[in-house]
């Protein structure tokens, strides 16, 4: 084998390994697992993911190729983010649970910030949740997860 085959097996290669490490880094279970981290500090039991829910969230995130931030106003509790080309699951979960700062218990009300992201995470009743990660027309990307039962019911508690 000659030296310039050699390069292109080995560039090959770490293309194969990098392709590896960029599925990872946005696999359902990353979405699964950040979403349970976060509500396991509340207490709240955790969330499984689903088929139905995810293919929602595939069939939405398909239309979004413009990276709009717009909800689908399906029958299901959503939040939605976007981001540049190397935006991961890890980093829209954190993005939505960053906003618990702007959660007040006492007054079950988003304080000088949003806070309904964070809220339909760790909303108790839901059960399962399905996402989907999209690159955008233009090179960016759009994540967006559904949630079921919904949550973020007006006047309830998240747990």
């Amino acid at each position: 084998m000659g030296f310039s085959s050699k390069i292109s097996l080995f560039l090959c290669l770490v293309g194969l390994t990098l392709a590896h490490v960029s599925l990872a880094q946005n696999s359902i279970q990353d979405f699964v697992n950040a979403h349970n981290a976060a509500r396991a500090e509340v207490g709240v039991g955790p969330i499984s993911w689903n088929k139905t829910l995810a293919d929602y969230a595939q069939n939405y995130g398909n239309k979004r190729r413009d990276c709009v931030l717009e909800h689908s106003m399906g029958p299901y509790s959503e939040n939605i983010a976007s981001g540049w080309s190397g935006f991961t699951a890890l980093e829209a979960v954190k993005m939505w649970v960053d906003e618990k700062p702007f959660y007040d218990y006492e007054t079950n009300k988003c304080v000088k910030e949003e806070c309904l992201h964070y809220t339909q995470i760790i909303w108790r009743d839901t059960t399962s949740l399905g996402c989907a990660r999209v690159r955008c027309d233009s090179g960016g990307i759009f994540v967006t997860c559904n949630y079921s039962p919904p949550g973020n019911n007006e006047g309830e508690r998240p747990y």
